[in-house]
This record gives structure tokens, C-alpha cells and sequence, in this order.
């Protein structure tokens, strides 16, 4: 049950902080130049946005979220199933962002979401933790 609560929680701040940081860099602008003041303008304003830090601290609970999941669960099952944020990304930029999506977008979020779902069917450990040998 850890596994899946924590997966949830992954996906969820994963997506939710990538939407934040797009929301952020959308309020402070486009960066028009490369120069090193030009650079140090954008960087100044990312430093004090909000949408932004909250984004940060969102993906900092994914990283957390995931390093603790990747403890206990194999890779082979975390990684596919942390792909469910591939189709919530796009409904948060649809409700947060006001983005349009297709219907061919909205058809690729099905068959990611269907394919989530296959995996999630699968044990999340495969290992046997009194088969394996540690080194001494």
C-alpha cells in the first residue's frame, strides 16, 4: 500500500511542480537575450516568484517521494508507473494554464494512462529480500 500512496504522491507534486514552473517563467517572461545581463534580469525575477518557488518545493516532494518508492519497489515497475504524469501534465496545463489540447493530444493521454494501468497490475517488488546475497 506505501508503494502506491507514494506513487500517487509522486505524480501528483512531479506534474504539479512542472505546471508551476511553467506558470512562473510564463509570469516573468521570455528571454529575449543571452547576454549576461539579460540572463541575470531573468534570473533575479525567477528568484522571486512565488508560483516558482512553489514549484521547486513541489518537485523537491517528487524527488523525496520517488528516492523513498525506488527503496523498496523495483525500478522496472516505478518508472512506467511514474509515466502517469506524462497525462496528468497535460490536464493541469489545460486547467491551470488554459492550454488547448487536441484530440489527438487528448487520445495519447488515454493510451498513457491505459498503458499506467497495465503496469500498475504487475508486483511492484520481484526481489526476494532473503534471496539476495550482500557482499561481506
Amino acid at each position: 500500500m506505501k508503494t502506491y500512496v507514494l506513487l500517487v504522491v509522486m505524480i501528483f507534486f512531479g506534474s504539479l511542480g512542472d505546471v508551476l514552473l511553467s506558470k512562473g517563467m510564463k509570469q516573468i517572461g521570455e528571454v529575449s537575450g543571452w547576454s549576461l545581463s539579460d540572463l541575470a534580469g531573468v534570473g533575479a525575477k525567477t528568484i522571486v516568484n512565488g508560483t516558482i518557488w512553489l514549484g521547486v518545493i513541489s518537485l523537491l516532494t517528487f524527488f523525496v517521494s520517488y528516492l523513498l518508492v525506488l527503496s523498496w519497489a523495483d525500478y522496472s515497475f516505478v518508472s512506467p508507473a511514474s509515466s502517469m504524469s506524462y497525462a496528468i501534465v497535460p490536464v493541469l496545463g489545460y486547467l491551470m494554464l488554459d492550454e488547448v489540447l487536441s484530440p489527438l493530444r487528448w487520445m495519447g493521454v488515454g493510451l498513457i494512462f491505459l498503458g499506467v494501468v497495465l503496469v500498475s497490475r504487475t508486483p511492484h517488488s520481484t526481489t526476494d529480500k532473503e534471496e539476495v546475497c550482500v557482499p561481506q
